[in-house]
């Protein structure tokens, strides 16, 4: 039941909106819906997935290790229906590294590659918040607040793992302060190997996070361009959906509540960030898309973000065990 509690969550926050929306105008609206256009917003969807799979896959060649773009798209796809079930969407990160690891990645390096995502979606989100701010005029102060809040974790962050990998002795003294506790609960001989397995995993991680930074400019430009190829795309979805229901898509003041909307989801709070999600939606686009339509949106945008990540994130889940297991 914990498995669906994203779904329930997330339907129930659609049909609260709906509800608050006039729902005899929004079936209205609905048919009214050019379907070209809900194509067009389907694609760009599959296109995050797309260029989420190429930054993989180019981050994993910066250690000298090699993946098939299809292998890429499997371990994002699979990676993404973990995340549409765990809060803060933190169910896909193992994955990810579980499958790198597959390809003859340490632990240490394929997390490396993993947090390397991550610090460029935080760093993107930033930016481009900073930036589309500006462009359009459009700010709220919960948005203000969103943005100098992550800016202020994510310097914090920084400063913690530039300590880490600068000064890795501290990091052992951290594993070795938990060597009493693990002999608590296991035999000294097998605390010893897992607290030197765990340092050994650590430097590695430094050293691949090391590796990564260390590329040529032409190849850090080309990891950035593609992040934001990843979220822009994603960004533009709700854009196409204003579009297909014949309203303005408001372009600027969409991607600059996107940012909002995705930083807001990083809290750890529901499964996939339902509820959040929604909510975050239906208070930011009301203030300049009409109450008739920002329900329907919300639904549609929901539908195509989310609910695809879960059924063709299952699919390819489960095309990856029957082919590890049937083997």
């Amino acid at each position: 039941m914990k498995n669906f509690a994203g779904v329930l969550i997330s339907l129930a926050s659609i049909l609260l909106i709906f509800k608050l929306t006039e729902t005899s105008v929004t079936w209205s609206v609905i048919q009214q819906a050019n379907p070209e256009l809900l194509v067009l917003a389907f694609l760009l969807h599959a296109l995050f997935w797309l260029f989420w799979a190429v930054r993989l896959r180019l981050l994993f060649s910066f250690l000298n290790h090699r993946i098939s773009l299809g292998y890429a798209f499997d371990t994002t796809l699979a990676s993404m229906f973990l995340a549409a079930i765990t809060p803060s969407s933190a169910g896909g990160e193992p994955v990810r590294v579980k499958m790198l690891v597959d390809k003859g990645a340490t632990i240490g390096s394929a997390s490396a590659v993993i947090l390397a995502e991550r610090l460029l979606d935080a760093i993107f989100f930033i930016a481009a918040l900073a930036i589309f701010t500006f462009l359009s005029g459009f700010s709220t102060k919960f948005g203000l607040k969103v943005g100098m809040v992550f800016f202020v974790s994510l310097v914090i962050f920084i400063a913690f793992l530039y300590l880490g990998i600068k000064k890795p002795e501290r990091t052992d003294a951290v594993v070795d302060k938990c060597y009493p506790a693990l002999k608590k609960v296991l035999k000294e001989e097998k605390a010893e190997r897992v607290c030197e397995y765990i340092k050994k995993e650590l430097r590695l991680f430094s050293d691949a996070l090391l590796q990564l930074a260390n590329n040529s400019f032409s190849r850090i430009i080309a990891v950035i361009l593609l992040t934001a190829a990843v979220w822009l795309s994603e960004f533009l979805v709700p854009s196409a959906v204003l579009m297909a229901f014949n309203q303005s898509p408001f372009v600027l003041y969409s991607i600059t509540a996107q940012l909002i909307i995705v930083i807001v989801s990083l809290v750890p709070l529901t499964p996939g960030s339902s509820g959040i999600a929604e909510a975050s939606m239906f208070y930011l686009y009301a203030r300049f898309v009409t109450a008739h339509t920002v329900g329907v949106l919300v639904g549609v945008w929901r539908a195509f973000t989310y609910f695809s990540n879960l059924l063709v994130g299952f699919i390819i889940t489960a095309k990856v065990l029957k082919t590890r297991y049937s083997n």
